[in-house]
């Protein structure tokens, strides 16, 4: 059977500062780095044919990282989302290489006006409930634009679909290391977790879940 990794990323600077991140592109902090070697346990050993990830720095770079501490290969990131990127990086070859998929429909939710505010401080001014429903709820949109869960599910979950389940009904394992909120939206698909329930799933800094899939269904891998 195929097997499926769910990487959430390593402790960002703005994790660290307890700000909302969002679509905001800061940095891995000292603390995420060090969890590198930690993390990577996880996953050493494991055969993986293509790695995706998000264009977000936070992501990229656990990518890197992650694979550093393995050891055995360094990630080629390939551009999937169009512009010149995806054109005038085009290469065919062999290499010491695995290919690392990039999109933005695997970025993190987009927080609107609270990109960059401290999330106790909005917590306090607006309530501890309303505050878990822009970060966790389903279609609870945050002030200024932001994005429900709903619209992550909507441009996470077809990208999966046509990707990533595509590799893995092909027998590919692979390797998805990416935000908290576009890893919540795939799970949600995956398990089949009604709207009203998905506010409870957390994925902390650097979770691994892990999942078999043989053609039709998924079952968790310990």
């Amino acid at each position: 059977m195929a097997k499926l990794f769910l990487l959430r990323h390593l402790k960002s600077q703005w994790n660290l500062e307890n700000r909302f991140a969002g679509w905001v592109d800061n940095p891995l902090s000292k603390e995420g780095s060090d969890m590198a070697k930690t993390v990577a346990q996880g996953i050493v050993g494991q055969n993986f044919d293509v790695i995706y990830t998000s264009p977000l720095i936070r992501n990229m770079q656990t990518v890197i990282k992650i694979l550093k501490n393995i050891g055995e290969k360094y990630p080629l990131f390939i551009h999937l989302d169009g512009g010149k990127m995806q054109k005038w990086g085009n290469f065919s070859g062999e290499g010491n290489y695995i290919s690392a998929f990039v999109s933005e429909k695997l970025n993190e939710r987009y927080y609107g006006s609270l990109q960059g505010l401290d999330k106790k401080e909005i917590a306090e001014k607006y309530g501890e409930d309303q505050a878990k429903l822009w970060r966790r709820g389903f279609n609870n949109d945050p002030p200024g634009g932001g994005e429900g869960l709903d619209e992550v599910v909507k441009r996470a979950v077809p990208f999966y679909k046509k990707y990533i389940e595509k590799d893995l009904k092909a027998g590919k394992n692979v390797l998805v290391v990416s935000s908290h909120n576009s890893l919540r939206a795939i799970v949600k698909y995956i398990e089949n977790i009604p709207e009203k329930e998905i506010v409870n799933l957390e994925l902390p800094f650097g979770a691994l879940v892990k999942y078999d899939f043989d053609g039709k269904n998924y079952s968790h891998l310990q």
